[in-house]
């Protein structure tokens, strides 16, 4: 029996309709992130699937995205695990600045760097390979074993925690997972068999 990884990047948040470099910051979801969480939930409701494990981060846009798609499913009275591993990627001394003011500061090629280099942080923050380094052991001891044993995980998180969730799971390259975008309140379903390895890609 194959296990259900549910994946799925918060709704539209307040600092990212600033276009506001956010982190470990914690602003909470947009009207158009209320809606996206919500289809999200619709959509998977319309599928069938009812988890049997929910995991989010330690911030509010991503649980708020978890408690709006459970409200969409039907679904109450259920154990929620939020754990800083699955925090987006902490952007240090750019958290909470624009995202244009920080090229005027530090220059437009040195930004992008950070952005979307592999390994190379932002002053005081993480690169996406630092916060692999903290998700994906969570996922091995936490999740995986779930999988493995057939079971249903939705995981509400972050475009980075998520990027490097992907990376692992695809067996992609950095350059391939820093072209790879995830929209807000989009979700990735994969099937994983049961040696924890990717068997499909499932589409909604």
């Amino acid at each position: 029996m194959t296990g259900t990884l549910i994946l799925v990047r918060h709704g539209q948040s307040e600092w990212n309709l600033k276009n506001l470099f956010t982190g470990w910051r914690n602003p909470d979801l947009t009207e158009k992130g209320v809606e996206e969480a919500r289809e999200t939930g619709k959509a998977l409701k319309a599928k069938g699937i009812v988890p049997d494990y929910y995991y989010t981060s330690a911030l509010r846009r991503a649980q708020h995205t978890l408690d709006l798609m459970l409200e969409e499913m039907g679904i109450d009275n259920v154990t929620i695990t939020r754990n800083i591993a699955l925090n987006e990627r902490d952007y240090g001394d750019l958290a909470g600045l624009n995202k244009d003011d920080a090229r005027v500061k530090w220059g437009e090629e040195q930004v992008h760097i950070w952005r979307r280099s592999y390994d190379v942080p932002p002053p005081g923050g993480e690169s996406l390979k630092d916060t692999a380094d903290r998700t994906l052991p969570y996922y091995e001891t936490e999740l995986l074993p779930l999988l493995k044993a057939g079971k249903t995980v939705l995981v509400a998180a972050h475009g980075n925690s998520l990027r490097a969730l992907v990376k692992y799971i695809e067996d992609l390259t950095p350059e391939q997972i820093l072209a790879r975008e995830i929209g807000t309140g989009q979700p990735t379903v994969y099937e994983i068999s049961t040696d924890g390895k990717l068997e499909r890609r499932v589409e909604l």
